[in-house]
């Protein structure tokens, strides 16, 4: 049984077939020569050829209504020329910022470095931060009796107090227009809509 041919190898191949003959092809073209020139199975052509289309190792134009496939040995090599100078670029680039953060690290250690009054003073820092967090959570248990907090809610509840009056207002407007309209008593209208007897403004 015949070794596997990987994906990676057909592309070699493939390539292969247009590098050494320097030649246009259609697809139908490739799929008679891959299996017999490079052992490419002629279902898989197509696929492997479009894959090299779309990473620009190929090119692909629509003539009439046939699709004409090509690529010269010297493209292949301004390509490579091409993404070599584009990573060349982005390692300056990157080397440049590596430079820049390497400084501002110097930069930002200057006048941090480990002595006795340094060290005195982060314990010192590290004491405070504790007592201001235990003070935090005290404050929190008073926080019902803040003033902001305690004005906040008499606010709220002016506010609640005058839509609740509001609701009723339109609840008693609702029980006028039930009956002079339809001729229902009040006690009627209450307990068909399950309004309490005995509702009233706050």
């Amino acid at each position: 049984m015949a070794p596997r041919v990987t994906i990676e190898e057909k592309r070699k191949r493939m390539l292969e077939i247009f590098h050494e003959s320097s030649q246009v092809y259609t697809l139908k073209e490739l799929e008679k020569i891959g299996p017999k020139q490079k052992g490419i199975v002629s279902q898989t052509v197509k696929d492997v050829v479009q894959a090299l289309v779309d990473d620009n190792l190929c090119h692909c134009e629509k003539i009439g209504s046939a699709n004409y496939y090509w690529s010269f040995p010297s493209e292949s090599a301004i390509h490579r020329k091409a993404r070599k100078e584009k990573l060349q670029k982005e390692i300056h680039t990157l080397e440049h910022k590596q430079a820049e953060l390497r400084a501002a690290v110097e930069q930002a250690q200057l006048g941090r470095e480990q002595t006795e009054e340094r060290r005195g003073l982060v314990e010192e820092l590290a004491e405070v931060e504790a007592v201001w967090a235990k003070q935090r959570e005290e404050m929190k248990v008073f926080g019902e009796c803040d003033p902001v907090v305690m004005a906040g809610r008499k606010r709220a509840a002016v506010v609640a107090k005058d839509a609740a009056n509001r609701w009723t207002d339109n609840v008693f407007i609702m029980q006028s227009w039930v009956r002079d309209k339809f001729n229902m008593d009040v006690a009627d209208f209450n307990k068909h809509f399950g309004v309490p007897a005995d509702l009233d403004n706050l």
